[in-house]
């Protein structure tokens, strides 16, 4: 005989940490496109000329690069869309930042792109979950 298993079970496919997908999409990828991401895009003119420029590809380049990462990529990740490789170009963004754009900075003022960082990695390697449309249109 077959055991029913409730939509919260702990198991594997369990939907406690289909949840916790969830809630670490919508928080660090929310926080990521409200925060970072939406205040550079708005202010692209102002910040092109003067946007840091670690990767050498130039300051208008840098800035395209980040919007990406921090709002377009932000976007599919809240859905759960394409939700694997939308993390990474996310936490590469937070690893210039940490490591090249930060990098002389004390811990305390480069913490938080660590901690984006680590979510977005933790997110890359364990995918969207059941709640994405990632998941309702078949991709896994």
């Amino acid at each position: 005989m077959a055991v029913k298993r409730s939509l919260f079970d702990s198991g594997r496919d369990g939907a406690w940490r289909d949840l916790g997908l969830l809630l670490l999409r919508l928080g660090f990828a929310g926080s990521m496109l409200l925060n970072h991401g939406w205040g550079k895009l708005v202010n692209f003119g102002n910040l092109s000329a003067k946007f840091p420029d670690p990767l050498g590809v130039g300051s208008a380049a840098s800035l395209v690069l980040a919007i990406f990462g921090e709002v377009i990529c932000a976007v599919a990740v809240v859905f759960g869309f394409l939700g694997r490789w939308a993390a990474i170009p996310m936490a590469i963004t937070m690893a210039v930042a940490f490591f090249i754009v930060h990098a002389a900075d004390p811990f305390r003022e480069k913490e938080l792109a660590l901690v984006y960082l680590l979510a977005f990695v933790a997110l890359a390697l364990a995918g969207p979950g059941r709640f994405s449309l990632d998941r309702l249109i078949g991709r896994r």
